[in-house]
């Protein structure tokens, strides 16, 4: 990481067109639909610039704030995720040639992206991403077109949600790896770090100034404040040992009865990675589409295999979600699969509360 520089608020507009002009689109936060979203945008002058998030279990509402930062909130429903995994996407195409089928690859959409406003939490859950679409010998080849074309220009987040727990899991709130920029947002202005030869580059074109003191200051007192304010935490990083053991606890009955198994929590989560594969045939059955598309272990086809359904209750669902994320993840990925984004507390409708469930379920048994 270079050493901190200053780049005053009324220069932002440089970053955008330095990076334009490099050919990037450029995906960044727009208050849109009452939250925070990625959409593509040219100018800083879309930032959501005096918003605020408020959040809570099962709420998220947009506030106005007397100041002018544009990054004072911690996130909002949509990761990285979408841009690199796509929610629905063709693989390939098979026609009817005669009395034979031929079959086309789909390639992948590729085109320079630069991410501005990304979080520390959606780093880390980007990392889990890559190891599992890009690691092994299989590599997803859809999902690695669209990860070689992507900038990342973090922010530091320094107003984290009430529902907001990535000190515990150790994943923010500073981005420490994974981005080509990192900034830190000031009252006038940011302080500016490169994380990569990329982002070293595009720092050579910016009108920047020397980072004082009293900014550097500023900034790790907004992140210690960041940190500290944090009062929801997972009981422990490795949850494997203790989850697996009690399968059959009440507990599970009592969150299930309060579930709608919607799939809002996987939908959100910026780890989730379960799809589904579906063919789209045309009328006259001249050809057909392979499709993959978003899913989730809460639905009703995701659990049924050659005529049994394995997991028929929403009990077992939810279950198998939490299971998965904070247990058998360290199996797989050596790591839990929850980066305490705090997303899918505030995006249930319910209000359910994965620390809560935690440890309700990793509590001493008397």
């Amino acid at each position: 990481m270079s050493v901190p520089v200053y780049l005053p608020r009324p220069q932002l507009q440089q970053l955008f067109d330095v990076l334009i002009g490099y050919g990037y689109r450029i995906i960044g936060p727009v208050a849109r639909d009452g939250a925070i979203s990625y959409d593509e945008i040219v100018s800083a002058s879309a930032l959501p610039w005096g918003i605020r998030v408020r959040q809570e279990a099962g709420v998220c509402r947009l506030q106005t704030a007397s100041d002018e930062r544009g990054f004072a909130w911690a996130n909002g429903p949509q990761a990285i995720k979408p841009l690199v995994f796509a929610p629905l996407e063709p693989l390939w195409r098979m026609s009817r040639r005669g009395a034979n089928f031929e079959v086309e690859a789909v390639k992948a959409e590729e085109r320079p992206t630069a991410v501005l406003g990304v979080r520390a939490c959606d780093l880390a859950a980007l990392a889990l991403q890559d190891r599992h679409f890009l690691g092994g010998a299989h590599v997803d080849a859809h999902y690695a077109a669209r990860r070689e074309g992507l900038l990342l220009v973090a922010v530091n987040c320094t107003h984290p949600a009430p529902t907001c727990f990535c000190a515990s899991t150790g994943d923010g709130p500073q981005a420490a790896s994974g981005f080509d920029l990192a900034l830190t947002e000031l009252d006038d202005g940011y302080t500016v770090s490169a994380g990569s030869q990329v982002g070293e580059g595009l720092l050579s074109h910016l009108a920047l100034l020397p980072a004082t003191p009293s900014q550097l200051a500023g900034v790790q007192q907004a992140l210690h404040h960041a940190a500290a304010v944090q009062t929801r935490k997972l009981p422990g990083s490795n949850l494997h040992d203790v989850l697996l053991a009690r399968l059959d606890h009440p507990r599970w009955q009592e969150v299930a009865e309060r579930c709608l198994a919607c799939g809002n929590c996987t939908a959100v989560c910026p780890t989730c990675f379960c799809h589904a594969e579906t063919e789209q045939a045309t009328l006259d059955a001249g050809s057909s589409t392979h499709r993959r598309e978003w899913d989730s272990c809460f639905g009703e086809r995701h659990g049924y295999i050659h005529g049994k359904q394995l997991r028929p209750a929403t009990l077992q669902r939810y279950r198998q979600w939490l299971t998965h994320k904070l247990a058998t993840w360290h199996e797989q990925y050596g790591r839990s699969g929850c980066v305490g984004c705090g997303r899918c507390i505030a995006w249930c409708p319910t209000g359910i509360d994965i620390t809560e469930e935690a440890a309700a379920l990793c509590a001493p048994q008397p």
